[in-house]
């Protein structure tokens, strides 16, 4: 369904962006996002030292902070499109810290369940700490947020944003699962990304757009723009994972394959090597699997499909957001959905 026959890792997004009207994200979202790792770090006082180490390990300023600056922006675009005001509202910004944090508290707990050794070009908690207090110290990231969530005031965000949690829950359990049939296969691995992944983004950026504008067609505007994106952005993380060193991308590469998982590409190979079907149903648990299925991916068209998969999502994004009031925010969202699909770490 997803066919494609272009080789190009580039996208034709470009086009979209017109006329001068080029906005960079990072620059136009910095002031909104200053001193955001430190006020993470005021929702995060606690008297216990090694605990505070363990949640400020993460928090040391050296993120992207890639969802809180989609969800800046995707506020400014929605106040801007409502009644042309020009400033981030508290509790906007609040859903920005909120969402890094249950973001960084999701990373901790899958370096737990994968075992992981590196997130970030660092060490992870759990190699550093060991599992149970990795565990705890996830928790605690967690409940901390739910408490900044509550003293938003707002049951309709709070709704909103506590599904992420329980997407991210129910993602996992997917993630553990494997399914027979090709077709419900790649079904449960685009909702499994979904859950993982893009709810975070979708809901956040959801909750900015009601705190901001009464209307609902916003709210599913900025929803369906967070959803698309979010998938788009794991896409391209699950075609690094084959075409990135591991230096580059800050943990080791093939690390999906090394723990059982079928991704996107994987799943298109599998298409023209009916082989791996059996190796995916074993989770590349047999000697050998792993470099096998690595070169059987790297062999066939499995990473150019998923990227191009990835822009067909960065395409619905942009179609989205420009249905709100033109503005250098939504310009900036709109290029967004090209850097997603050029990074490469």
């Amino acid at each position: 369904r997803f066919h494609h026959t272009s080789t190009s890792h580039c996208c034709s997004c470009s086009k979209t962006i017109s006329d001068g009207k080029y906005q960079d994200p990072f620059q136009l979202g910095r002031k909104d996002l200053k001193n955001l790792y430190e006020d993470i770090k005021k929702e995060l006082l606690v008297s216990a030292a090694e605990l505070k180490e363990m949640c400020d390990y993460y928090f040391d300023g050296k993120g992207k902070a890639f969802r809180p600056m989609i969800v800046v922006l995707m506020a400014r675009a929605c106040n801007i499109h409502h009644n042309n005001s020009k400033e981030v509202q508290a509790s906007q910004r609040s859903v920005a810290i909120i969402a890094e944090m249950i973001h960084t508290a999701s990373l901790v707990h899958d370096d737990v369940i994968d075992d992981a050794n590196s997130r970030r070009g660092k060490r992870t908690l759990n190699q550093i700490w060991g599992e149970r207090k990795a565990v705890l110290a996830g928790d605690f990231i967690l409940s901390a947020a739910s408490v900044a969530l509550a003293r938003i005031g707002n049951t309709t965000i709070v709704s909103v944003l506590t599904q992420v949690i329980e997407d991210l829950v129910r993602g996992e359990f997917l993630q553990l699962g494997s399914k027979e049939n090709e077709n419900e296969r790649f079904a449960h691995y685009l909702e499994k990304t979904f859950k993982k992944t893009a709810s975070l983004i979708a809901n956040s950026c959801k909750a900015v757009s009601i705190l901001g504008c009464p209307d609902p067609k916003v709210h599913e505007i900025a929803y369906q723009y967070g959803k698309n994106v979010g998938i788009a952005f794991q896409l391209i993380d699950d075609v690094l994972d084959f075409t990135s060193c591991a230096d580059h991308l800050g943990k080791p590469t093939a690390a999906d394959l090394k723990l059982g998982l079928a991704t996107g590409p994987v799943l298109f190979a599998c298409r023209q090597f009916p082989e791996m079907n059996a190796m995916i149903m074993r989770r590349f648990s047999k000697p050998g699997d792993v470099e096998r299925a690595r070169k059987y991916v790297l062999q066939s068209d499995g990473v150019q499909q998923t990227t191009y998969l990835a822009q067909r999502y960065c395409h619905a994004a942009t179609r989205e957001i420009r249905k709100l009031r033109p503005s250098p925010e939504r310009e900036a969202l709109v290029h967004l959905t090209e850097m997603v699909l050029l990074r490469d770490k």
